[in-house]
């Protein structure tokens, strides 16, 4: 196959895995985006009865009121049409995870589903929509460890997918914003008896192609850089870990460092991938539970299963509003159900199979990845034994000032230990996601990451 070029305005070069070499979509399956499909690859028309609406462009910007950088809630208002609980939950469950089945048989008292209308609020930036129809005409998958193939545009390099794994890189590689972004975020993974730490973390996110100072070339294997600091509760605060996550994690693996506090040193962090232990999660998710999903894929055959009309966590902007304390949303158990939204959308079902000769503590792994913006809203996976483990549940925004996507939660249920983290939670910060935030690429070095650390 011969290499694609760069995109004139600077677009990065990926390089993409693969077990078999797939082609790009042809002109007129190309010509689809935009007509009877939404720039970014969903059917733009409603379903059959209804019940999900067509693609009209999404949210526009004013949506709502916003303060201190905290979105507010356009669908504020409204009542949920229905109310799934263990009464009633056989009468929906064809359009119901596995996991979430699971969370009704060991949660039957208080866990319930609230289901709201239906919006398809995501818009599309017109500079995405021409990355996409470009990527969907350049860009391949190329055979595993077959060496590097450039493609066309940094931002959903498979509009049109041919297969499960490029499902997969469009949730990897998905628009989560025209900015680089820095925000305040707190986790927590609550005992069976309720009680909880919360672990407060800075984060900041940069990508190359939107950093002035960035070199095309060196950065030329680089998806973006991730640095985040920990700065609660006393005893953990300080400790820094650093990812430049890499596109061919293969040819190139993920590059991360973390600084330790009480030892004042910086050091490589290899175990800061794949089912290495997530970063102050008490061993409650692993590195690549993280965002639902990141890191390399290539431990995994993965299945296109199709699509499906689901009930998943969508518009979840009261999870993220500031008039919420955390402690409203983390209960014994599980979160606040109360304060969920969930609507029926299309989603596409891709199922991940450890391959022979790999290791992974999820032998397997069933992904929900929303049409419209590509991003996974329900996940199950499985240990060696077949065994339905932990779950995992995207609570979905739409930034309509921005442009973007992001969790305003995430959490991720052990259906075993009876217990869950809770990913994200903004509702105590001092502002909102902020994307305004300038890096240098000398902020995400390691000789930067011990001056972020000290305290």
């Amino acid at each position: 196959m011969n290499s694609m070029k760069l995109l004139k305005t600077g677009a990065l070069a990926l390089t993409l895995l693969a077990t078999s070499v797939m082609a790009a979509v042809s002109p007129d399956e190309a010509a689809k985006l935009g007509t009877s499909l939404t720039p970014l690859g969903a059917e733009k028309a409603g379903n059959a009865d209804g019940s999900i609406p067509a693609w009209t462009g999404g949210l526009k910007k004013g949506a709502a009121p916003v303060v201190n950088n905290f979105l507010g809630n356009p669908f504020e208002a409204e009542k949920p049409l229905f109310v799934i609980t263990k009464d009633n939950v056989d009468q929906h469950k064809d359009k119901l995870t596995d996991g979430q089945l699971a969370l009704f048989k060991r949660y039957p008292d208080t866990y319930k589903i609230p289901v709201y209308p239906t919006h398809r609020s995501v818009a599309v930036p017109q500079e995405l929509a021409d990355a996409a129809k470009k990527s969907a005409l350049n860009t391949t998958l190329v055979k595993e460890l077959s060496g590097p193939e450039k493609i066309e545009s940094h931002y959903i390099p498979f509009p049109i997918p041919q297969s499960g794994l490029e499902v997969v890189w469009n949730h990897l590689a998905r628009y989560r914003s025209g900015s680089n972004y820095s925000r305040q975020i707190a986790q927590a993974t609550p005992l069976a008896n309720g009680s909880y730490t919360v672990v407060q973390i800075e984060e900041q996110c940069a990508f190359p192609w939107r950093m002035a100072d960035a070199d095309p070339k060196a950065t030329a294997n680089i998806l973006y850089y991730c640095k985040q600091t920990v700065t609660a509760p006393s005893r953990m605060a300080g400790t820094v870990s650093l990812v430049h996550e890499t596109i061919n994690q293969v040819s190139e693996p993920r590059m991360a460092w973390a600084y330790n506090a009480g030892q004042r040193r910086v050091r490589r962090a290899p175990q800061l991938a794949y089912d290495g232990p997530g970063t102050a999660a008490d061993g409650m998710r692993t590195a690549d539970n993280s965002d639902m999903f990141n890191g390399a894929p290539d431990r995994y055959d993965w299945k296109l299963v199709g699509k499906k009309e689901m009930y998943v966590p969508y518009n979840s902007y009261t999870m993220a509003s500031n008039k919420l304390k955390y402690a409203d949303i983390v209960k014994p158990g599980h979160i606040n159900q109360d304060l969920t939204r969930y609507e029926k959308h299309r989603v596409w079902v891709v199922e991940g199979t450890v391959k022979a000769g790999e290791r992974h503590i999820y032998a397997k792994r069933r992904f929900y990845v929303d049409e419209d913006t590509w991003a996974i809203v329900e996940a199950d996976h499985y240990d060696g034994r077949g065994q339905l483990w932990r779950v995992a549940e995207g609570h979905l925004i739409n930034d309509y000032e921005h442009g973007g996507s992001f969790y305003s939660v995430q959490t991720l249920y052990d259906l075993i230990a009876g217990r869950y983290a809770v990913l994200g939670m903004v509702n105590e910060s001092k502002a909102g996601q902020d994307f305004s935030y300038k890096p240098s690429v000398q902020d995400f070095t390691p000789a930067a990451l011990r001056n972020a650390g000290i305290r």
